[in-house]
Protein backbone atom coordinates (compact mmCIF):
# COMPACT_ATOMS: atom_id res chain seq x y z
CA UNK A 1 0.00 0.00 0.00
CA UNK A 2 2.74 2.08 1.09
CA UNK A 3 4.30 1.69 -2.56
CA UNK A 4 1.19 2.22 -4.32
CA UNK A 5 0.92 5.70 -2.34
CA UNK A 6 4.35 7.03 -3.14
CA UNK A 7 3.83 5.97 -6.91
CA UNK A 8 0.75 8.12 -7.29
CA UNK A 9 2.34 10.96 -5.88
CA UNK A 10 5.22 10.82 -7.99
CA UNK A 11 2.62 10.40 -11.20
CA UNK A 12 0.78 13.34 -9.97
CA UNK A 13 3.67 15.53 -9.31
CA UNK A 14 5.17 14.90 -12.74
CA UNK A 15 1.64 15.75 -14.28
CA UNK A 16 1.58 18.93 -12.44
CA UNK A 17 4.84 19.17 -14.04
CA UNK A 18 4.01 18.55 -17.47
CA UNK A 19 1.08 20.99 -17.19
CA UNK A 20 3.14 23.95 -15.95
CA UNK A 21 5.68 23.45 -19.05
CA UNK A 22 2.69 23.43 -21.27
CA UNK A 23 1.52 26.78 -20.09
CA UNK A 24 4.59 28.50 -20.51
CA UNK A 25 5.39 27.31 -23.65
CA UNK A 26 2.13 28.89 -24.84
CA UNK A 27 2.82 32.39 -22.83
CA UNK A 28 5.88 32.19 -24.72
CA UNK A 29 4.77 32.12 -27.75
CA UNK A 30 3.88 34.89 -30.23
CA UNK A 31 0.00 35.34 -31.30
CA UNK A 32 -0.11 35.92 -35.25
CA UNK A 33 -3.01 36.87 -36.84
CA UNK A 34 -4.57 33.64 -38.87
CA UNK A 35 -6.16 35.65 -41.99
CA UNK A 36 -3.14 38.40 -42.44
CA UNK A 37 -0.05 36.70 -40.41
CA UNK A 38 0.27 40.09 -39.09
CA UNK A 39 1.78 40.27 -35.42
CA UNK A 40 0.58 43.79 -34.60
CA UNK A 41 -2.18 42.45 -32.04
CA UNK A 42 -3.65 44.87 -29.79
CA UNK A 43 -5.86 43.64 -26.45
CA UNK A 44 -8.94 45.06 -26.01
CA UNK A 45 -9.09 44.97 -22.15
CA UNK A 46 -13.04 46.90 -22.25
CA UNK A 47 -14.31 43.85 -24.58
CA UNK A 48 -11.65 40.89 -23.45
CA UNK A 49 -10.18 40.63 -27.08
CA UNK A 50 -7.08 40.37 -29.20
CA UNK A 51 -7.54 42.44 -32.49
CA UNK A 52 -5.39 42.63 -35.67
CA UNK A 53 -4.45 46.67 -35.81
CA UNK A 54 -3.93 45.16 -39.76
CA UNK A 55 -7.32 43.52 -40.89
CA UNK A 56 -9.24 43.95 -37.81
CA UNK A 57 -9.55 40.12 -36.89
CA UNK A 58 -10.48 39.09 -33.37
CA UNK A 59 -7.81 37.10 -32.86
CA UNK A 60 -9.09 36.09 -29.32
CA UNK A 61 -11.91 36.48 -27.40
CA UNK A 62 -13.40 36.73 -23.49
CA UNK A 63 -9.78 36.75 -21.89
CA UNK A 64 -9.51 35.52 -18.45
CA UNK A 65 -8.14 39.16 -16.33
CA UNK A 66 -5.24 38.25 -14.68
CA UNK A 67 -4.50 41.46 -13.53
CA UNK A 68 -5.25 42.32 -9.41
CA UNK A 69 -8.27 41.92 -7.40
CA UNK A 70 -7.58 44.41 -5.60
CA UNK A 71 -9.09 47.97 -5.42
CA UNK A 72 -8.47 51.11 -4.35
CA UNK A 73 -10.63 53.77 -3.64
CA UNK A 74 -9.21 56.48 -2.28
CA UNK A 75 -5.44 57.31 -1.74
CA UNK A 76 -4.56 55.68 1.59
CA UNK A 77 -5.71 52.41 0.01
CA UNK A 78 -3.41 52.39 -2.66
CA UNK A 79 -0.50 50.60 -0.30
CA UNK A 80 -2.91 47.98 0.81
CA UNK A 81 -3.02 45.20 -2.02
CA UNK A 82 -5.65 42.61 0.09
CA UNK A 83 -9.45 42.55 -0.52
CA UNK A 84 -11.52 44.18 2.32
CA UNK A 85 -15.20 44.13 0.52
CA UNK A 86 -17.00 47.58 0.08
CA UNK A 87 -15.14 51.25 0.99
CA UNK A 88 -16.03 52.55 4.22
CA UNK A 89 -18.65 55.19 3.83
CA UNK A 90 -19.22 57.99 6.35
CA UNK A 91 -22.95 57.20 5.87
CA UNK A 92 -23.25 54.73 8.60
CA UNK A 93 -21.95 55.27 12.26
CA UNK A 94 -19.52 52.17 11.65
CA UNK A 95 -18.25 53.49 8.81
CA UNK A 96 -19.33 50.10 6.91
CA UNK A 97 -16.60 48.08 9.08
CA UNK A 98 -18.74 45.68 11.03
CA UNK A 99 -20.41 42.83 9.83
CA UNK A 100 -24.62 42.38 10.25
CA UNK A 101 -26.10 38.73 11.43
CA UNK A 102 -28.82 37.76 8.61
CA UNK A 103 -32.05 38.00 10.22
CA UNK A 104 -33.32 35.17 8.12
CA UNK A 105 -32.94 31.89 10.50
CA UNK A 106 -30.73 29.64 7.63
CA UNK A 107 -27.32 28.70 7.38
CA UNK A 108 -24.67 28.66 4.91
CA UNK A 109 -26.46 25.88 2.15
CA UNK A 110 -30.06 27.69 2.82
CA UNK A 111 -31.31 25.00 5.28
CA UNK A 112 -33.57 26.76 7.93
CA UNK A 113 -31.68 26.41 11.49
CA UNK A 114 -32.77 24.30 14.41
CA UNK A 115 -35.78 25.91 17.26
CA UNK A 116 -32.03 25.82 19.68
CA UNK A 117 -29.88 27.78 16.87
CA UNK A 118 -32.73 30.13 16.14
CA UNK A 119 -32.80 31.01 19.75
CA UNK A 120 -29.20 31.72 19.96
CA UNK A 121 -28.65 33.55 16.37
CA UNK A 122 -31.72 36.30 18.38
CA UNK A 123 -29.64 36.50 21.00
CA UNK A 124 -26.14 36.77 19.43
CA UNK A 125 -28.19 39.74 17.01
CA UNK A 126 -29.47 41.28 20.38
CA UNK A 127 -26.06 41.64 21.56
CA UNK A 128 -24.33 42.79 18.47
CA UNK A 129 -27.16 45.86 18.30
CA UNK A 130 -26.66 46.52 22.00
CA UNK A 131 -22.10 46.54 21.07
CA UNK A 132 -22.56 48.46 18.11
CA UNK A 133 -23.99 51.24 19.52
CA UNK A 134 -22.68 50.85 23.22
CA UNK A 135 -21.60 54.80 23.97
CA UNK A 136 -24.17 57.86 23.59
CA UNK A 137 -22.46 58.93 20.53
CA UNK A 138 -22.91 55.86 18.95
CA UNK A 139 -26.50 55.82 19.20
CA UNK A 140 -26.99 59.42 17.94
CA UNK A 141 -24.76 59.09 15.31
CA UNK A 142 -27.03 55.76 14.18
CA UNK A 143 -30.20 57.72 14.56
CA UNK A 144 -29.33 60.84 12.88
CA UNK A 145 -27.32 59.03 9.66
CA UNK A 146 -30.74 57.25 9.10
CA UNK A 147 -32.47 60.50 9.70
CA UNK A 148 -30.34 61.85 6.70
CA UNK A 149 -30.80 59.01 4.37
CA UNK A 150 -34.46 59.02 5.06
CA UNK A 151 -34.52 62.56 4.05
CA UNK A 152 -32.19 62.54 1.13
CA UNK A 153 -34.59 59.00 -0.22
CA UNK A 154 -37.55 61.44 -0.25
CA UNK A 155 -35.86 64.21 -2.08
CA UNK A 156 -33.95 61.87 -4.56
CA UNK A 157 -30.22 63.16 -3.37
CA UNK A 158 -27.87 61.92 -4.52
CA UNK A 159 -25.18 59.63 -2.62
CA UNK A 160 -22.05 61.59 -2.70
CA UNK A 161 -24.45 64.46 -1.45
CA UNK A 162 -25.94 61.86 1.39
CA UNK A 163 -22.02 61.23 2.22
CA UNK A 164 -20.95 64.96 2.32
CA UNK A 165 -24.42 65.48 4.43
CA UNK A 166 -22.95 62.65 6.49
CA UNK A 167 -19.68 64.35 7.17
CA UNK A 168 -20.84 67.88 8.27
CA UNK A 169 -23.02 66.02 10.86
CA UNK A 170 -20.18 64.40 12.07
CA UNK A 171 -18.08 67.62 12.71
CA UNK A 172 -20.90 69.27 14.18
CA UNK A 173 -21.33 66.34 16.55
CA UNK A 174 -17.54 66.37 17.12
CA UNK A 175 -17.23 70.10 17.65
CA UNK A 176 -20.33 69.96 20.33
CA UNK A 177 -22.33 71.87 18.58
CA UNK A 178 -25.70 69.80 19.42
CA UNK A 179 -26.80 70.81 22.81
CA UNK A 180 -29.67 72.69 22.83
CA UNK A 181 -30.93 71.45 19.45
CA UNK A 182 -32.79 68.17 18.45
CA UNK A 183 -30.84 66.02 16.63
CA UNK A 184 -33.47 66.00 13.51
CA UNK A 185 -32.78 69.52 13.31
CA UNK A 186 -29.16 69.10 12.93
CA UNK A 187 -29.84 66.45 10.55
CA UNK A 188 -31.88 68.55 8.59
CA UNK A 189 -29.46 71.42 8.45
CA UNK A 190 -26.59 69.05 7.28
CA UNK A 191 -28.21 67.64 4.68
CA UNK A 192 -29.32 71.47 3.17
CA UNK A 193 -25.88 72.52 3.63
CA UNK A 194 -24.86 69.92 1.56
CA UNK A 195 -27.40 70.22 -1.01
CA UNK A 196 -25.85 74.14 -1.12
CA UNK A 197 -22.49 72.63 -1.63
CA UNK A 198 -22.99 70.75 -4.15
CA UNK A 199 -25.38 72.76 -6.14
CA UNK A 200 -28.28 70.37 -5.76
CA UNK A 201 -31.96 72.36 -6.59
CA UNK A 202 -33.85 71.50 -3.30
CA UNK A 203 -35.41 74.83 -0.95
CA UNK A 204 -35.44 74.99 2.49
CA UNK A 205 -39.08 74.14 2.21
CA UNK A 206 -38.30 70.88 0.41
CA UNK A 207 -36.26 69.87 3.10
CA UNK A 208 -38.31 71.09 5.99
CA UNK A 209 -41.49 68.93 4.49
CA UNK A 210 -39.85 65.27 4.87
CA UNK A 211 -38.23 66.23 8.25
CA UNK A 212 -39.86 66.28 11.53
CA UNK A 213 -38.83 69.69 12.44
CA UNK A 214 -40.45 73.55 11.42
CA UNK A 215 -38.86 75.36 8.71
CA UNK A 216 -38.12 78.19 10.82
CA UNK A 217 -36.20 75.14 13.48
CA UNK A 218 -34.02 74.11 10.26
CA UNK A 219 -33.10 77.85 9.41
CA UNK A 220 -32.17 78.70 12.57
CA UNK A 221 -29.62 75.91 12.86
CA UNK A 222 -28.83 75.82 9.50
CA UNK A 223 -27.44 79.02 9.63
CA UNK A 224 -25.48 78.37 13.01
CA UNK A 225 -24.14 75.24 11.90
CA UNK A 226 -22.81 76.91 8.36
CA UNK A 227 -21.06 79.67 10.47
CA UNK A 228 -19.45 77.61 13.21
CA UNK A 229 -17.92 75.12 10.97
CA UNK A 230 -17.06 77.90 8.25
CA UNK A 231 -18.80 76.09 5.02
CA UNK A 232 -18.11 77.92 2.12
CA UNK A 233 -21.32 78.22 0.73
CA UNK A 234 -22.10 80.27 -1.83
CA UNK A 235 -25.69 81.78 -2.76
CA UNK A 236 -28.30 79.77 -4.61
CA UNK A 237 -28.64 80.39 -8.50
CA UNK A 238 -32.11 80.30 -9.44
CA UNK A 239 -31.06 79.03 -12.48
CA UNK A 240 -30.41 75.58 -11.08
CA UNK A 241 -34.45 74.82 -10.22
CA UNK A 242 -35.38 75.76 -14.14
CA UNK A 243 -34.99 72.17 -15.25
CA UNK A 244 -36.94 70.16 -12.45
CA UNK A 245 -39.17 73.28 -12.48
CA UNK A 246 -40.11 72.82 -16.04
CA UNK A 247 -39.98 69.44 -16.48
CA UNK A 248 -43.16 68.64 -14.20
CA UNK A 249 -44.46 71.75 -16.02
CA UNK A 250 -43.84 69.41 -19.51
CA UNK A 251 -42.50 72.30 -21.02
CA UNK A 252 -39.51 72.51 -23.73
CA UNK A 253 -36.15 72.67 -24.04
CA UNK A 254 -36.88 76.49 -25.55
CA UNK A 255 -39.10 77.80 -22.55
CA UNK A 256 -36.23 76.30 -20.00
CA UNK A 257 -33.12 78.06 -21.97
CA UNK A 258 -35.58 81.21 -22.40
CA UNK A 259 -35.98 81.42 -18.51
CA UNK A 260 -32.56 81.02 -17.96
CA UNK A 261 -31.95 84.19 -19.84
CA UNK A 262 -34.53 86.00 -18.14
CA UNK A 263 -32.92 84.82 -15.06
CA UNK A 264 -28.85 85.96 -16.34
CA UNK A 265 -30.51 89.07 -17.57
CA UNK A 266 -32.44 90.70 -14.34
CA UNK A 267 -29.99 89.31 -12.16
CA UNK A 268 -27.23 91.63 -13.50
CA UNK A 269 -29.65 94.75 -12.71
CA UNK A 270 -29.87 94.09 -9.40
CA UNK A 271 -33.69 92.17 -9.34
CA UNK A 272 -32.44 88.97 -7.49
CA UNK A 273 -30.90 90.53 -3.89
CA UNK A 274 -33.42 89.84 -1.19
CA UNK A 275 -35.47 87.32 -3.16
CA UNK A 276 -36.36 83.76 -2.70
CA UNK A 277 -34.46 81.50 -5.76
CA UNK A 278 -37.55 79.67 -6.14
CA UNK A 279 -39.89 82.25 -6.83
CA UNK A 280 -37.62 84.00 -8.75
CA UNK A 281 -37.35 80.67 -10.83
CA UNK A 282 -41.35 80.50 -11.06
CA UNK A 283 -41.65 83.72 -12.38
CA UNK A 284 -39.30 83.56 -15.15
CA UNK A 285 -40.48 80.38 -16.69
CA UNK A 286 -44.25 81.73 -16.24
CA UNK A 287 -42.78 84.60 -18.87
CA UNK A 288 -40.73 82.38 -20.63
CA UNK A 289 -43.68 80.61 -21.33
CA UNK A 290 -46.09 83.51 -22.09
CA UNK A 291 -43.21 85.00 -24.41
CA UNK A 292 -42.53 81.37 -26.00
CA UNK A 293 -46.28 80.38 -26.64
CA UNK A 294 -46.01 77.32 -24.52
CA UNK A 295 -48.41 79.24 -21.43
CA UNK A 296 -48.91 77.52 -18.20
CA UNK A 297 -51.39 79.28 -15.93
CA UNK A 298 -49.56 80.62 -12.36
CA UNK A 299 -51.50 78.29 -10.23
CA UNK A 300 -49.96 75.40 -11.96
CA UNK A 301 -46.13 76.84 -11.92
CA UNK A 302 -46.92 77.91 -8.52
CA UNK A 303 -47.67 74.35 -7.83
CA UNK A 304 -44.55 73.32 -9.31
CA UNK A 305 -42.65 74.99 -7.41
CA UNK A 306 -44.61 75.02 -4.49
CA UNK A 307 -44.55 79.08 -4.08
CA UNK A 308 -47.90 81.40 -4.30
CA UNK A 309 -49.30 83.13 -6.86
CA UNK A 310 -48.76 86.48 -5.32
CA UNK A 311 -44.67 85.93 -5.31
CA UNK A 312 -45.08 84.91 -8.93
CA UNK A 313 -47.13 87.76 -10.02
CA UNK A 314 -44.73 89.88 -8.39
CA UNK A 315 -41.56 89.02 -9.41
CA UNK A 316 -43.15 88.02 -12.92
CA UNK A 317 -43.69 91.83 -13.40
CA UNK A 318 -40.45 92.88 -12.43
CA UNK A 319 -38.41 90.58 -14.54
CA UNK A 320 -40.99 91.45 -17.11
CA UNK A 321 -40.32 95.44 -16.46
CA UNK A 322 -36.55 94.85 -16.91
CA UNK A 323 -36.62 93.62 -19.71
CA UNK A 324 -38.72 95.26 -21.43
CA UNK A 325 -41.10 92.70 -22.46
CA UNK A 326 -44.66 94.21 -22.59
CA UNK A 327 -46.67 91.18 -21.94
Amino acid sequence: MVKENTKTKESVKEYEQEVEEEEETEEDQELVCPECGSEDLVEDAERAEVVCNDCGLVVEEDQVDRGPEWRAFDSDERDDKSRVGAPMTKRMHDKGLTTNIDWRDKDAFGQSLSADRRAQMKRLRKWQNRIRTSGSKERNLQFALGEIDRMASSLNIPESTREIASMIYRRALDENLLPGRSIEAVSASALYAACRQENIPRSLDEISDVSRVEKQEVARTYRYIARQLELEIGPTDPAEFVPRFASELGLSEEVQQKAIEIIEDTAEEGLLSGKSPTGYAAAAIYLASILCNDKRTQKEVAEAANVTEVTIRNRYHEQAEAIGAGV
